[in-house]
Protein backbone atom coordinates (compact mmCIF):
# COMPACT_ATOMS: atom_id res chain seq x y z
CA UNK A 1 0.00 0.00 0.00
CA UNK A 2 1.22 3.40 -0.86
CA UNK A 3 1.12 5.32 2.01
CA UNK A 4 1.93 9.17 0.41
CA UNK A 5 -1.36 8.54 -1.42
CA UNK A 6 -4.30 10.80 -0.36
CA UNK A 7 -6.54 8.27 -1.13
CA UNK A 8 -4.58 5.68 0.67
CA UNK A 9 -6.31 4.02 3.97
CA UNK A 10 -3.58 5.24 6.68
CA UNK A 11 -4.58 8.62 5.27
CA UNK A 12 -8.14 8.39 5.33
CA UNK A 13 -8.14 7.36 8.76
CA UNK A 14 -5.80 10.36 9.79
CA UNK A 15 -8.32 12.92 8.60
CA UNK A 16 -11.80 10.46 9.03
CA UNK A 17 -13.18 12.23 12.51
CA UNK A 18 -14.81 9.31 13.62
CA UNK A 19 -11.61 7.44 14.70
CA UNK A 20 -12.23 8.52 18.13
CA UNK A 21 -15.23 7.29 18.23
CA UNK A 22 -14.55 4.17 16.87
CA UNK A 23 -12.05 3.48 19.44
CA UNK A 24 -14.23 4.43 21.91
CA UNK A 25 -16.36 1.58 20.90
CA UNK A 26 -13.56 -0.74 21.17
CA UNK A 27 -12.82 0.28 24.97
CA UNK A 28 -16.84 -0.56 25.38
CA UNK A 29 -16.27 -3.52 23.59
CA UNK A 30 -13.45 -4.66 25.76
CA UNK A 31 -14.92 -3.47 28.61
CA UNK A 32 -17.58 -5.79 28.60
CA UNK A 33 -15.23 -9.23 27.70
CA UNK A 34 -15.20 -11.85 30.33
CA UNK A 35 -12.86 -11.68 32.92
CA UNK A 36 -10.46 -14.50 31.69
CA UNK A 37 -10.25 -12.89 28.19
CA UNK A 38 -8.89 -9.17 29.41
CA UNK A 39 -6.88 -10.89 31.36
CA UNK A 40 -5.80 -14.50 30.56
CA UNK A 41 -4.59 -16.50 33.69
CA UNK A 42 -1.57 -17.65 31.70
CA UNK A 43 0.22 -15.16 30.26
CA UNK A 44 3.17 -15.46 28.10
CA UNK A 45 6.55 -14.76 30.01
CA UNK A 46 8.90 -15.73 27.53
CA UNK A 47 10.15 -12.35 26.32
CA UNK A 48 9.96 -10.73 29.52
CA UNK A 49 13.27 -12.36 30.57
CA UNK A 50 16.51 -12.26 28.89
CA UNK A 51 17.99 -14.92 26.80
CA UNK A 52 19.04 -17.75 28.97
CA UNK A 53 21.44 -19.71 26.60
CA UNK A 54 20.85 -21.70 23.20
CA UNK A 55 18.12 -23.85 24.14
CA UNK A 56 16.02 -20.59 25.11
CA UNK A 57 17.27 -18.41 21.83
CA UNK A 58 15.50 -21.19 19.76
CA UNK A 59 12.51 -21.61 21.07
CA UNK A 60 12.67 -17.42 20.59
CA UNK A 61 14.03 -17.80 17.09
CA UNK A 62 11.02 -20.02 16.47
CA UNK A 63 7.93 -18.54 17.89
CA UNK A 64 8.67 -15.23 16.01
CA UNK A 65 9.44 -17.22 12.78
CA UNK A 66 5.58 -18.57 13.43
CA UNK A 67 4.48 -14.82 13.29
CA UNK A 68 6.32 -13.57 10.39
CA UNK A 69 4.27 -13.66 6.89
CA UNK A 70 5.75 -16.15 4.48
CA UNK A 71 5.58 -16.26 0.57
CA UNK A 72 6.02 -19.94 -1.05
CA UNK A 73 9.82 -20.03 -0.81
CA UNK A 74 9.32 -19.09 2.68
CA UNK A 75 7.03 -21.56 3.37
CA UNK A 76 8.80 -24.07 2.17
CA UNK A 77 12.51 -23.15 4.08
CA UNK A 78 10.93 -22.31 7.33
CA UNK A 79 8.88 -26.00 7.02
CA UNK A 80 12.06 -27.45 6.11
CA UNK A 81 13.74 -26.08 9.22
CA UNK A 82 10.85 -27.66 11.31
CA UNK A 83 11.55 -30.98 9.59
CA UNK A 84 15.11 -31.08 10.30
CA UNK A 85 14.51 -29.97 14.31
CA UNK A 86 11.90 -32.89 14.63
CA UNK A 87 8.87 -30.64 14.91
CA UNK A 88 7.05 -32.93 12.94
CA UNK A 89 3.76 -31.49 13.88
CA UNK A 90 4.79 -28.13 12.94
CA UNK A 91 5.96 -29.74 9.62
CA UNK A 92 3.24 -31.30 8.81
CA UNK A 93 1.21 -27.96 9.49
CA UNK A 94 3.06 -26.38 6.97
CA UNK A 95 2.68 -29.09 4.15
CA UNK A 96 -0.83 -28.85 4.72
CA UNK A 97 -1.11 -25.02 4.87
CA UNK A 98 0.61 -25.44 1.31
CA UNK A 99 -1.76 -27.49 -0.17
CA UNK A 100 -4.69 -24.90 1.45
CA UNK A 101 -2.94 -22.42 -0.89
CA UNK A 102 -2.25 -24.94 -4.15
CA UNK A 103 -3.44 -24.21 -7.15
CA UNK A 104 -2.86 -25.64 -10.78
CA UNK A 105 -0.65 -27.73 -8.95
CA UNK A 106 1.68 -25.10 -7.64
CA UNK A 107 2.14 -25.28 -3.50
CA UNK A 108 1.37 -22.16 -1.31
CA UNK A 109 0.53 -19.73 -4.08
CA UNK A 110 -0.68 -16.01 -2.60
CA UNK A 111 -2.15 -13.55 -5.48
CA UNK A 112 -1.27 -15.29 -8.12
CA UNK A 113 2.50 -15.48 -7.72
CA UNK A 114 3.38 -19.42 -8.00
CA UNK A 115 6.80 -19.27 -9.82
CA UNK A 116 7.14 -23.29 -10.28
CA UNK A 117 10.27 -23.27 -8.46
CA UNK A 118 9.57 -21.45 -5.61
CA UNK A 119 6.24 -23.49 -5.50
CA UNK A 120 8.50 -26.76 -5.05
CA UNK A 121 10.23 -25.36 -2.22
CA UNK A 122 8.41 -26.98 0.75
CA UNK A 123 7.95 -30.38 -1.46
CA UNK A 124 10.27 -32.56 0.80
CA UNK A 125 8.26 -31.60 3.84
CA UNK A 126 4.72 -32.56 1.88
CA UNK A 127 6.34 -35.98 0.94
CA UNK A 128 7.22 -36.57 4.99
CA UNK A 129 3.83 -35.41 5.67
CA UNK A 130 2.45 -37.86 3.12
CA UNK A 131 4.35 -40.61 4.44
CA UNK A 132 4.00 -39.97 8.48
CA UNK A 133 0.46 -39.51 7.96
CA UNK A 134 -0.82 -41.74 5.48
CA UNK A 135 -3.43 -38.69 4.58
CA UNK A 136 -3.93 -39.08 0.78
CA UNK A 137 -4.77 -35.26 0.93
CA UNK A 138 -0.41 -35.17 0.55
CA UNK A 139 0.62 -37.80 -1.80
CA UNK A 140 -2.52 -36.09 -4.27
CA UNK A 141 -0.81 -32.66 -3.77
CA UNK A 142 3.01 -33.45 -4.14
CA UNK A 143 1.49 -35.94 -7.13
CA UNK A 144 -0.11 -32.54 -8.68
CA UNK A 145 2.95 -30.39 -8.04
CA UNK A 146 5.39 -33.21 -9.51
CA UNK A 147 3.64 -33.15 -12.68
CA UNK A 148 3.25 -29.45 -13.07
CA UNK A 149 6.95 -29.99 -13.25
CA UNK A 150 7.04 -33.14 -15.22
CA UNK A 151 4.88 -31.19 -17.97
CA UNK A 152 5.92 -27.69 -18.20
CA UNK A 153 7.39 -26.01 -21.01
CA UNK A 154 9.01 -22.96 -19.16
CA UNK A 155 12.38 -24.22 -19.81
CA UNK A 156 15.51 -23.41 -21.58
CA UNK A 157 16.25 -25.48 -24.58
CA UNK A 158 18.51 -28.34 -22.98
CA UNK A 159 15.39 -28.37 -20.32
CA UNK A 160 16.43 -26.06 -17.17
CA UNK A 161 13.22 -24.78 -15.55
CA UNK A 162 13.23 -21.18 -15.37
CA UNK A 163 13.20 -20.04 -11.59
CA UNK A 164 11.33 -16.60 -12.95
CA UNK A 165 7.50 -16.82 -13.21
CA UNK A 166 5.86 -17.14 -17.23
CA UNK A 167 6.72 -15.70 -19.24
CA UNK A 168 9.99 -14.16 -17.56
CA UNK A 169 12.68 -16.36 -19.00
CA UNK A 170 15.85 -16.31 -16.18
CA UNK A 171 17.49 -18.81 -13.81
CA UNK A 172 18.77 -17.50 -10.84
CA UNK A 173 21.03 -19.09 -7.71
CA UNK A 174 18.16 -19.34 -5.33
CA UNK A 175 16.99 -22.13 -7.68
CA UNK A 176 19.27 -25.03 -6.19
CA UNK A 177 17.65 -24.71 -2.84
CA UNK A 178 13.99 -24.55 -3.85
CA UNK A 179 13.27 -27.26 -6.75
CA UNK A 180 16.08 -29.82 -6.98
CA UNK A 181 15.85 -31.36 -3.55
CA UNK A 182 12.48 -32.33 -3.78
CA UNK A 183 12.82 -34.23 -7.18
CA UNK A 184 14.95 -36.09 -5.07
CA UNK A 185 13.07 -36.48 -2.38
CA UNK A 186 10.54 -37.74 -5.16
CA UNK A 187 12.99 -39.90 -6.41
CA UNK A 188 13.99 -38.65 -9.23
CA UNK A 189 17.94 -38.36 -8.80
CA UNK A 190 18.92 -37.55 -12.49
CA UNK A 191 16.39 -34.65 -13.05
CA UNK A 192 17.52 -33.39 -9.33
CA UNK A 193 21.43 -33.62 -11.04
CA UNK A 194 20.43 -32.32 -14.27
CA UNK A 195 18.63 -29.00 -12.89
CA UNK A 196 21.56 -28.69 -11.02
CA UNK A 197 24.37 -29.02 -13.37
CA UNK A 198 21.92 -26.56 -15.73
CA UNK A 199 21.97 -23.95 -13.01
CA UNK A 200 26.06 -24.42 -12.76
CA UNK A 201 26.60 -24.06 -16.56
CA UNK A 202 24.27 -20.69 -16.58
CA UNK A 203 25.73 -18.88 -13.16
CA UNK A 204 29.06 -20.80 -12.03
CA UNK A 205 32.30 -18.58 -12.64
CA UNK A 206 34.77 -21.74 -12.32
CA UNK A 207 37.96 -18.95 -11.71
CA UNK A 208 36.05 -17.29 -9.16
CA UNK A 209 34.15 -20.05 -7.31
CA UNK A 210 30.99 -18.25 -7.24
CA UNK A 211 27.59 -17.79 -8.76
CA UNK A 212 25.94 -15.54 -10.27
CA UNK A 213 22.26 -13.90 -9.21
CA UNK A 214 20.58 -14.06 -12.35
CA UNK A 215 20.74 -15.28 -16.36
CA UNK A 216 18.31 -13.60 -18.51
CA UNK A 217 17.53 -16.58 -20.97
CA UNK A 218 15.96 -13.88 -24.00
CA UNK A 219 18.59 -12.12 -24.13
CA UNK A 220 21.50 -14.27 -23.50
CA UNK A 221 23.24 -12.64 -20.97
CA UNK A 222 23.61 -12.51 -16.63
CA UNK A 223 20.99 -9.27 -15.90
CA UNK A 224 22.58 -9.71 -12.51
CA UNK A 225 26.31 -10.99 -12.89
CA UNK A 226 26.71 -10.50 -8.72
CA UNK A 227 27.85 -12.86 -6.56
CA UNK A 228 24.86 -12.81 -4.46
CA UNK A 229 25.90 -13.80 -1.10
CA UNK A 230 22.50 -15.59 -0.20
CA UNK A 231 21.98 -17.41 -3.55
CA UNK A 232 25.79 -18.71 -3.10
CA UNK A 233 23.97 -19.58 0.24
CA UNK A 234 21.22 -21.06 -1.37
CA UNK A 235 23.62 -22.96 -3.62
CA UNK A 236 25.19 -24.58 -0.85
CA UNK A 237 22.79 -25.93 1.53
CA UNK A 238 20.19 -27.18 -1.35
CA UNK A 239 22.85 -29.06 -2.72
CA UNK A 240 24.08 -30.55 0.67
CA UNK A 241 20.35 -31.47 1.23
CA UNK A 242 20.58 -33.60 -2.00
CA UNK A 243 23.81 -35.18 -1.21
CA UNK A 244 22.08 -36.45 1.91
CA UNK A 245 19.43 -38.24 -0.52
CA UNK A 246 21.55 -39.52 -3.54
CA UNK A 247 21.69 -43.34 -3.13
CA UNK A 248 24.88 -45.30 -3.06
CA UNK A 249 24.06 -46.44 -6.36
CA UNK A 250 25.27 -42.84 -7.48
CA UNK A 251 28.53 -42.14 -5.78
CA UNK A 252 30.15 -40.78 -9.06
CA UNK A 253 26.90 -38.05 -8.99
CA UNK A 254 27.35 -37.70 -5.11
CA UNK A 255 31.23 -36.92 -5.57
CA UNK A 256 30.51 -34.73 -8.63
CA UNK A 257 28.02 -33.11 -5.99
CA UNK A 258 30.33 -32.62 -3.12
CA UNK A 259 32.39 -31.16 -5.65
CA UNK A 260 30.16 -28.50 -6.55
CA UNK A 261 29.27 -27.70 -2.87
CA UNK A 262 32.81 -27.49 -1.38
CA UNK A 263 33.70 -24.96 -4.68
CA UNK A 264 30.96 -22.58 -3.42
CA UNK A 265 31.95 -23.22 0.19
CA UNK A 266 35.46 -22.08 -0.42
CA UNK A 267 34.48 -19.41 -2.94
CA UNK A 268 32.55 -17.72 -0.16
CA UNK A 269 35.08 -18.35 2.40
CA UNK A 270 37.23 -16.14 0.70
CA UNK A 271 35.15 -13.19 1.00
CA UNK A 272 34.15 -13.93 4.82
CA UNK A 273 34.70 -10.50 7.34
CA UNK A 274 36.67 -10.65 10.81
CA UNK A 275 33.40 -10.36 12.48
CA UNK A 276 31.96 -13.72 11.13
CA UNK A 277 29.40 -11.78 8.80
CA UNK A 278 29.92 -11.25 4.96
CA UNK A 279 28.76 -8.01 2.59
CA UNK A 280 25.59 -8.52 -0.10
CA UNK A 281 27.83 -8.85 -2.79
CA UNK A 282 30.64 -10.75 -1.08
CA UNK A 283 33.53 -9.45 -3.13
CA UNK A 284 31.87 -6.09 -3.12
CA UNK A 285 32.97 -4.05 0.32
CA UNK A 286 30.47 -1.04 -0.62
CA UNK A 287 27.44 -3.51 -0.07
CA UNK A 288 25.57 -4.00 3.18
CA UNK A 289 26.63 -6.23 5.75
CA UNK A 290 24.32 -9.27 6.50
CA UNK A 291 24.75 -12.55 8.08
CA UNK A 292 22.04 -15.28 6.40
CA UNK A 293 24.92 -16.34 4.16
CA UNK A 294 27.41 -17.00 7.60
CA UNK A 295 24.13 -19.03 8.86
CA UNK A 296 23.49 -20.85 5.33
CA UNK A 297 27.34 -21.74 5.28
CA UNK A 298 27.36 -23.04 8.88
CA UNK A 299 24.31 -25.24 8.10
CA UNK A 300 26.07 -26.10 4.75
CA UNK A 301 29.47 -27.23 6.20
CA UNK A 302 28.01 -28.67 9.70
CA UNK A 303 26.10 -31.43 7.65
CA UNK A 304 29.26 -31.81 5.35
CA UNK A 305 30.90 -32.60 8.45
CA UNK A 306 28.74 -34.79 9.72
CA UNK A 307 28.53 -36.89 6.88
CA UNK A 308 32.54 -36.93 6.73
CA UNK A 309 32.75 -35.38 3.33
CA UNK A 310 34.35 -32.01 4.70
CA UNK A 311 37.20 -31.95 6.66
CA UNK A 312 36.63 -31.17 10.38
CA UNK A 313 39.39 -27.86 9.53
CA UNK A 314 36.09 -26.67 8.12
CA UNK A 315 35.21 -26.07 11.23
CA UNK A 316 37.47 -23.30 12.10
CA UNK A 317 35.17 -20.33 10.30
CA UNK A 318 31.87 -21.57 11.80
CA UNK A 319 33.01 -20.60 14.96
CA UNK A 320 32.94 -16.70 14.21
CA UNK A 321 29.69 -17.37 11.87
CA UNK A 322 27.46 -18.99 13.89
CA UNK A 323 29.02 -16.37 16.86
CA UNK A 324 27.79 -13.41 14.27
CA UNK A 325 24.74 -14.68 13.75
CA UNK A 326 23.36 -15.41 17.65
CA UNK A 327 24.47 -12.44 18.67
CA UNK A 328 21.98 -10.59 16.46
CA UNK A 329 19.47 -12.75 17.83
CA UNK A 330 17.08 -10.49 20.07
CA UNK A 331 14.96 -10.94 23.16
CA UNK A 332 11.75 -11.53 20.62
CA UNK A 333 13.63 -14.03 18.72
CA UNK A 334 14.13 -11.83 15.75
CA UNK A 335 17.45 -12.35 13.68
CA UNK A 336 18.65 -8.96 12.78
CA UNK A 337 20.50 -8.08 9.88
CA UNK A 338 20.20 -10.50 7.36
CA UNK A 339 19.28 -9.76 3.72
CA UNK A 340 16.13 -8.40 4.61
CA UNK A 341 12.24 -7.96 3.22
CA UNK A 342 10.78 -7.24 0.86
CA UNK A 343 13.08 -6.48 -1.52
CA UNK A 344 16.69 -7.82 -0.30
CA UNK A 345 18.00 -4.81 -0.61
CA UNK A 346 19.31 -4.06 2.55
CA UNK A 347 20.01 -5.70 6.41
CA UNK A 348 16.62 -6.14 7.86
CA UNK A 349 14.52 -9.42 8.56
CA UNK A 350 13.27 -12.13 6.82
CA UNK A 351 11.68 -15.75 7.49
CA UNK A 352 14.63 -17.59 5.71
CA UNK A 353 16.73 -15.76 8.02
CA UNK A 354 15.06 -17.16 10.43
CA UNK A 355 14.64 -20.21 9.20
CA UNK A 356 18.38 -20.67 8.57
CA UNK A 357 18.98 -19.94 11.92
CA UNK A 358 17.38 -22.69 13.06
CA UNK A 359 18.52 -25.15 10.52
CA UNK A 360 21.95 -23.49 11.53
CA UNK A 361 21.67 -24.76 15.10
CA UNK A 362 20.22 -28.15 14.57
CA UNK A 363 22.75 -29.31 12.22
CA UNK A 364 25.28 -28.03 14.67
CA UNK A 365 23.13 -29.96 17.57
CA UNK A 366 23.62 -33.05 15.54
CA UNK A 367 26.92 -32.94 14.33
CA UNK A 368 27.71 -32.47 18.01
CA UNK A 369 25.89 -35.51 18.98
CA UNK A 370 28.15 -37.50 16.51
CA UNK A 371 31.60 -36.33 18.38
Amino acid sequence: MNYNNPNSRRNFLKKAGGVTIGMAGFTAISNNLPAEIQQPKNSGTLFLKDISGTKDRIERVKIATLGMQRYDWEQGVVAQAFLEMGETDLAISFARGAILRQEKGRFSVLKGNGPINDCASIGEVVLFAAKHTSDPVFQKGSDEMLDVIKTTTHKTTDRIIYHTQEPQKGIWSDASYMLPPFLAAAGDFQEAMKQIDGYRKYLYNEMDQLYSHMWDDEKKVLNRADYWGVGNGWSAAGMTRIIKMLPDSMMAEKKKLIGYTKDVIDGCLKYLRPDGAFHDVVNKPDTFVEVNLSQMLCYSIFRGVAAGYLDPSYLKPTEIMRKAANDKVDKLGYVHDVCGVPSFDRPYFAPEGQAFYLLMETAAADLGKKK
